[in-house]
Parts: structure tokens; sequence; C-alpha cells
């Protein structure tokens, strides 16, 4: 008997660690918005002389990566996992930012044209 109080105890704890590291409906509905204006943003400055600016594209890469990071965090809930998890998607994630942005550089898409 006292087997059945601790497996039901276990179980109400393990009930109550699962709703208290999922997010409810109200949090889902806000993300999506944040998402919406983000993209609203995205394209609105397509259609404005912004895109003409050398911001244009940096500015399209960090709404991209925000939005990402967004989705990552709680649609994949990576935000409520355990640190491990985190630690093994954002290193090889910052490892491949940071490879990238090297042969950027390496291959002129980022080449800083000093002096004249």
């Amino acid at each position: 008997m006292a087997h059945d109080a601790s497996h039901a105890d276990a179980a109400d704890h393990g009930a109550e660690h699962a709703e208290e590291h999922h997010p409810q409906w109200s949090t889902y509905w806000k993300v999506a918005l944040i998402l919406s204006v983000i993209t609203v943003v995205e394209v609105w400055i397509y259609y404005t002389p912004f895109r003409d600016s050398k911001l244009f594209v940096p500015a399209l890469l960090t709404m991209s990566a925000a939005k990402f990071a967004i989705v990552v965090m709680f649609y994949m809930h990576l935000k409520y996992d355990h640190k491990l998890f985190r630690v093994l998607f954002t290193g090889p994630l910052l490892i491949a930012i940071g490879t990238l942005t090297g042969l950027m550089f390496l291959f002129g898409k980022f080449a800083l044209h000093l002096g004249g």
C-alpha cells in the first residue's frame, strides 16, 4: 500500500513539474504576435527606400536570427529543457555562426574598404 502512495506522489510531482516548465496558451499567442510583428517589419523595410541602405541586409539577418531564437526557445521548448540540451544546441550553432562569418570576411562579403 505504501508503494502505491509513493507512486501516486511521484506521479503528482511529475505532473506539477511538467506544468511549471511548459508555457501556457497565452505565451504561445504572445510569441506568435511577436513573430508576426517582426515579419511585418521585414516585409515593410523591403518595400521602403531602406532597401538601398548598407544596413538592409544586416537588419534582415538580425531580425531573422531573433525569430529563429524565439522559435527555438518557445516552440521547440529549448527554454524549458535541461541546460545540457541548451549547451548541445547553442554550442555548435555559435561555432557555425563564427565559421560562416569568418568565411564571409575571407571571401570579401564583409570586406572593409579602408583608404583609397
